[in-house]
């Protein structure tokens, strides 16, 4: 998995470099930063593979780092802390962190982690359609906005993962009808229109960064 990028959130300056030069001796790209508003910036601003992200942190503490990039991706996460406490750890990975690993530890542990985290990444992508703070799972068969989970029916769903799909690409209402309806669909044409109206409510309400969009005398799209 060499040449995957990592961004090393830690204030502490001894540990942030032997992270950083550990794991760039094995093959990562690594960035570090030190501050948590800085650390949640950078990510903002770049496509990484894994963070590595300390709890207790200046500027944002890693709680909210973490809350913040959980409304936006689902790359994974592994807490690094000086903290032992069972609460921390289950606050983390309730947060949406993907593992945690007390300080201090051994480069080989760490590394194992990463690569069991990344290979776990790997596997989630294929399992998940994202736009902007759009999640769809398929292997829970729910959607999630924000970090949160928004009821839908199965037509719905169906519907929401077609444009997630396809996002910034019209889907036609004939295609639609044989991708959601399936082919032997016999009904009102309106059908379509209903279940649209009722997914812009739930995304709305769910304050999605996503919208549908009417493309007139040809369908719709996500945008």
């Amino acid at each position: 998995m060499e040449g995957k990028q990592i961004l090393i959130i830690e204030d502490e300056s001894k540990m942030a470099r032997y992270l950083e030069l550990e794991l760039t001796y094995e093959g990562y790209q690594v960035d570090v930063l030190h501050d948590g508003r800085e650390g949640y910036e950078k990510f903002d601003n770049r496509a990484y593979d894994l963070v590595l992200l300390d709890l207790m942190l200046p500027g944002i503490n890693g709680l909210e780092v973490l809350r913040r990039i959980r409304k936006t991706s689902d790359v994974p996460v592994i807490i690094t802390t000086c903290k032992s406490d069972v609460m921390d750890k289950v606050t983390g990975l309730d947060s949406g962190a993907d593992d945690y690993i007390a300080k201090p530890f051994g480069v080989l542990e760490l590394v194992a982690r990463i690569k069991a985290n990344l290979r776990k990444g790997q596997k989630r992508h294929t399992e998940r359609a994202s736009y902007k703070n759009i999640i769809i799972d398929y292997a829970k068969h729910c959607v999630i906005i924000g970090g949160k989970p928004v009821q839908t029916t199965l037509k719905e769903y169906n519907l929401l993962r077609l444009l997630c799909e396809n996002a910034d690409t019209v889907q036609g209402r004939e295609a639609i009808f044989r991708e959601v309806w399936g082919d032997s669909f016999i009904g009102e044409t309106r059908t379509l229109d209903i279940h649209i109206k009722e997914l812009r409510k739930k995304l709305a309400e769910a304050n999605s960064e996503a919208a549908i969009q009417t493309v007139r005398g040809v369908g719709y799209m996500l945008t």
